[in-house]
């Protein structure tokens, strides 16, 4: 047996700025001894804890994953590294290890000494090579959900290359590794899955969470995005199948704002599923009953928050995809005593306000004039509606007046102060319509004086029309053109994921509103012209939000996330969209500079943690640098 022991922290000078850019998980030292006898020359910081954070026991035989300098592999070489104290990693390690394995673009001399002659082919390649053999291979594949598979397998076999290619082209590759792709793929989770990534915590095991997660074997675990599958998107309850939803959220974490992939994990809260579809498919990999709600459900997601405080202490909890039942409540009961936060309530509204802001500046009005019209009132709206009387009460504004500016229209119709039966969170914004002139013919019912959008439309006379309702379509002709009739720059935002359930395209908003709509959408949609004139639809996607807040709580390892957080992101992101942009249509900056773009925002977002006193670190006398310091670099 293999018995190791804590030893002393040993001191060390500060790192430079590669070696903090390509940083892995931090290990705690440990001494070795095999069956007494002393073997540290080959298992000298292995990096892996027992429960008590004292020992752990090894059979004999078992292969234990190298620390994070073993994990830290040079910009020259290995044998660079080794000089330099670096653990040795074994054959296997370095070619089956996504974070160790460089494939072909091993050099000639890491090949001699770590006895890999003959296990790759001869040439030596560089990563460019390696990444036009990749876009070679990518581009063969017939569907946007086998580009998916087999970037899904590149990341699982050399995960330095993954993000390197993403960073190439992010705009071309972002569609793919999350929305829309990672809807179908979602829908397809359990027929597609060949190596499962993250963690999986079913309820059955309530009781045993904290000793699940210590099983993941990096134990400076920063970021969790964790779902329970029920609202995946707009695709409704897709039980443990949204583990892409995690997996890609924090694919793009790195990618779009450099946070080192070691520090994140994907989790899926498995509760069950009430898809019939899933439940008598025989490939659904997930538990196979009805979802648990209730106490037994949310004292099953205490038990987790509690168990990640605990065996992760430094980490933040990205609450994803739950439904609006859940979603608020689970906010409010977890946001004063963790780090954690809900990025389609925050994020949503932090990359909504960014896009009324840029708004604003192309059509040359102010934010206290904007009357906004939501179709959908869940968490996102209501989200949305919450941080611009934030924003707006900031400047001045009265809070009463600040919420009479939103307005909002369900599935039961436009929502007023007589509708019963609204939950808490909505109440504030059910105003009272008896002064509203609704057109004649307004289609209403006993719950709702107007159940039509367009009526609403006609009668509220918004300047911005918000969708987050999923609602496929729902911003018909009828709606644009009045939005149209109502402000010579209608403001129109469709944010429902994936396109497929987008409220409306990009060519209807323009070609009903004759050009004049201010555009952006949850999704990408393509460039088009109208009677002369470019037209770039804005993606007013959560991404660029939630990286850049990560990479902040990364860079100050802040032990709050707070709406102010969010509402600086906003302003900071709406700051970094130039005339240019805002010409050609644009009113959040190109998605191709989303990496500096991010990094600017995670920069203000630092400096406000520290003046804001949420920081767990000394404050660094050049912010912007550590942030920098920080990023995680792909290249080899």
């Amino acid at each position: 047996m293999i018995t190791c022991e804590r030893m002393p922290r040993r001191s060390r000078p500060a790192p430079d700025i590669r070696t903090a850019v390509d940083n892995h998980a931090r290990r705690l030292p440990l001494s070795v001894a095999v069956d007494g006898s002393d073997a540290s020359h080959a298992w000298r910081s292995v990096g892996v804890v027992g429960p008590d954070s004292r020992h752990i026991t090894i059979p004999r035989g078992v292969s234990v994953r190298p620390s994070r300098r073993a994990m830290r592999l040079a910009s020259t070489t290995l044998a660079d590294s080794l000089a330099r104290g670096m653990d040795r990693p074994t054959r296997f390690q370095l070619l089956f290890d996504n974070r160790l394995n460089k494939g072909t673009a091993f050099t000639e001399a890491e090949r001699d000494e770590f006895g890999l002659l003959g296990l790759l082919p001869d040439a030596v390649e560089s990563e460019a090579t390696q990444m036009a053999r990749i876009r070679l291979q990518y581009a063969q594949q017939p569907s946007d959900l086998m580009r998916y598979q087999y970037l899904s397998a590149l990341q699982d076999r050399n995960e330095r290359l993954f993000y390197a290619l993403l960073r190439s082209d992010i705009q071309s590759y972002m569609p793919i590794v999350y929305t829309p792709t990672v809807g179908e793929a979602c829908q397809q989770f359990g027929h597609i899955m060949r190596r499962p990534k993250g963690m999986y915590i079913s309820i059955r095991h309530r009781g045993r969470v904290r000793e699940i997660l210590r099983n993941w074997l990096v134990r400076d675990i920063r970021f969790i995005v964790v779902t329970d599958g029920e609202r995946i998107l707009g695709l409704g309850d897709q039980g443990t199948c949204g583990m892409g939803i995690p997996v890609g959220k924090l694919a793009l974490y790195t990618a779009c704002a450099g946070v080192p992939p070691q520090a994140t994990l994907p989790v899926v809260l498995d509760v069950g599923t009430n898809n019939e579809a899933f439940l008598a498919d025989p490939l659904y990999p997930g538990l196979r009953a009805r979802r648990t709600a209730g106490e037994d459900y949310l004292s099953f997601v205490d038990e987790f928050v509690d168990a990640v405080q605990e065996v992760f202490p430094g980490c933040c909890i990205q609450f994803e995809d739950f439904t609006n039942a859940i979603a608020i409540p689970l906010l409010a009961r977890h946001r004063d005593r963790v780090c954690c936060f809900n990025d389609d309530i925050q994020g949503t509204a932090a990359v909504a306000l960014a896009g009324l802001f840029g708004a604003c500046r192309m059509a040359g009005t102010r934010m206290p004039d904007q009357r906004i019209l939501f179709m959908g009132a869940g968490s996102a709206a209501v989200g949305i509606a919450d941080l611009l009387v934030t924003h707006l009460v900031r400047e001045g504004m009265d809070a009463m007046d600040a919420r009479s500016r939103c307005w909002f229209v369900n599935s039961r119709g436009l929502v007023t102060s007589r509708m019963p039966g609204l939950p808490d969170y909505l109440a504030p914004f059910a105003h009272d319509a008896s002064r509203l002139a609704f057109p004649s013919g307004t289609p209403a019912s006993a719950q709702s004086p107007c159940t039509s959008l367009a009526h609403a439309v006609e009668a509220i006379r918004p300047t911005a029309l918000i969708g987050v309702s999923t609602v496929a379509g729902a911003f018909d002709q009828r709606v644009v053109e009045a939005m149209a009739r109502a402000n010579a720059r209608p403001i129109i935002f469709p944010l429902s994921n994936p396109t497929s359930k987008s409220e409306c395209t990009a060519e209807q908003a323009i070609r009903w509103s004759d050009g004049a709509a201010i555009f952006a959408a949850g999704s990408p949609f393509a460039p088009l012209h109208w009677k002369g004139r470019l037209h770039v639809p804005g993606q007013g996607n959560n991404v660029y939000i939630y990286p850049a807040i990560g990479m902040a709580v990364y860079a100050t390892r802040a032990h709050r996330v707070t709406d102010a957080m969010f509402l600086r992101a906003a302003e900071a992101l709406a700051q970094q969209t130039t005339e240019h942009d805002l010409s050609v249509g644009l009113i959040y900056p190109p998605v191709s500079e989303i990496l500096q773009t991010s990094i600017a925002v995670a920069i203000e977002v630092a400096t406000l943690v520290h003046d804001s006193g949420l920081a767990r670190v000394p404050r660094p006398a050049d912010i912007a640098a550590h942030v920098h310091s920080l990023v995680y670099d792909p290249t080899y």
